[in-house]
């Protein structure tokens, strides 16, 4: 999946062979004021990214099955909101719970309960990460990411897209979402160590209700870093980043490139051609595995 500032497009290789495409506009959101209000923009847009990725990893499950069954309505947005309640219940209240529990064990000060709850909650991550990422499913959708990554990086250097060329490229990106995970991680030793001791029942509230907080400040932050990547300390800094993307990156075969860049090109057409292209628009397009490039030479 691409997105653009005006349109995502996804590219999805049916189980006959061929890629699919689909395309729409992106919501209001993505124009609108709050895009330039810093802090909220970074919780709002996260939200939005959210329903756009689960929404097109159900569209892509559904494309692989043949079903028509589609999740939507209260059913799609029962499964996001338990996905949220779990991740947050999983990397912030529970580290929260065991980082008090152990102090209390200990007599240790707020300050070292908040750094023990810090490195808790980054363990579970880089855990989770880790341990989902030894599934045959996931290890497929690891490579299809870093078939994206190679693709933006070619891009971003001026090279030819064709699968050949694409796979000299990385598969890192300093703006990747796995960097947000990691930040949010960190900057929330900081965050919370700030706000000194509480009560148990507080200490948990507080991981919850600010959550908006560190997202913002994440956001903001892995923004700084990628629009000031010509400056050696930024990218001394952003070197943790890259190198938790090994653990959602896997090296794509010629097939996932191709997938990528037919995604690519036609979030870059219609990028280019957005005043042509009308409201609401959503397009599926067929291409045989043989037709990529021809389909691209016509995008450009």
């Amino acid at each position: 999946m691409m997105r653009g500032s005006h349109f995502v497009a996804a590219a999805v290789r049916t189980p006959s062979g061929e890629i699919i495409i689909r395309s729409e506009d992106l919501s209001g959101i993505y124009q609108s004021k709050i895009k330039n209000i810093p802090l909220l923009r970074g919780f709002i847009l996260l939200w939005d990214s959210l329903v756009l990725g689960t929404r097109y990893l159900t569209i892509a499950a559904n494309l692989q099955t043949g079903s028509d069954e589609k999740i939507e309505g209260p059913a799609f947005t029962i499964t996001i909101l338990v996905s949220i309640a779990l991740a947050i219940g999983v990397f912030f209240v529970l580290p929260a719970a065991i980082g008090q529990w152990i102090a209390g064990l200990m007599k240790w000060n707020s300050w070292w309960s908040n750094l023990l709850e810090g490195v808790i909650r980054l363990c579970l991550i880089i855990g989770y990460i880790w341990s989902v990422g030894k599934i045959p499913d996931i290890q497929r959708v690891f490579s299809y990411h870093g078939a994206e990554h190679k693709t933006i990086n070619a891009f971003e250097a001026g090279a030819e897209l064709t699968p050949e060329t694409v796979m000299e490229y990385s598969l890192e990106h300093p703006r990747c979402g796995t960097a947000f995970l990691l930040t949010i991680a960190l900057i929330s030793i900081l965050f919370f160590s700030l706000l000194g001791p509480l009560p148990v029942l507080w200490r948990l509230v507080s991981r919850v209700a600010l959550i908006p907080v560190l997202v913002g400040l994440s956001y903001e932050y892995i923004r700084w870093t990628a629009n000031h990547l010509e400056s050696r300390f930024v990218r001394l800094l952003i070197r943790p980043n890259l190198a938790l993307q090994r653990l959602t990156t896997r090296q794509p075969d010629l097939g996932m490139v191709e997938v990528a860049i037919a995604a690519f090109n036609t979030m870059y057409c219609l990028e280019n051609s957005s005043s042509l292209v009308p409201v609401n628009l959503r397009r599926s397009v067929r291409l045989t595995a043989s037709g990529v490039d021809g389909y691209q030479n016509q995008q450009e």
